[in-house]
């Protein structure tokens, strides 16, 4: 078993980066291991935030999306944006704390206005 190179915040070295700055290069992990972390100490003996890190050099590109992908997103959002109580469109992704439109949510507020 072989341990991660650790590096300070800031401080990685060149062919190094985060899932995030992959994605910002149009590149995925592509199935590597992590290959080193970074660390930001903090405060009060609180552990440090930690961020894998992956080497860009073995980063694919990014899988297309394809037609079939784009209609399985639209679904997806628009089940997210129906409301379970009225199913109508809320036209606004539905809080997971409210459960339902602002409408059924709170119907007192909405005959008040």
């Amino acid at each position: 078993m072989s341990t991660l190179p650790v590096f300070r915040w800031h401080l990685a070295p060149d062919g190094y980066a985060t899932r995030r700055q992959l994605r910002a290069r149009d590149l995925r992990p592509g199935g590597q291991d992590v290959a080193a972390q970074l660390e930001r100490p903090r405060r009060r003996g609180r552990p440090p935030l930690v961020a894998y890190l992956y080497r860009v050099d073995l980063a694919k590109p990014v899988r297309p999306m394809t037609p079939a992908r784009w209609r399985a997103h639209a679904a997806m959002m628009r089940a997210r944006r129906t409301c379970p109580e009225c199913h109508r469109d809320a036209g606004y992704v539905i809080p997971p704390t409210l459960g339902s439109c602002v409408t059924c949510a709170f119907p007192e507020e909405q005959r008040a206005a």
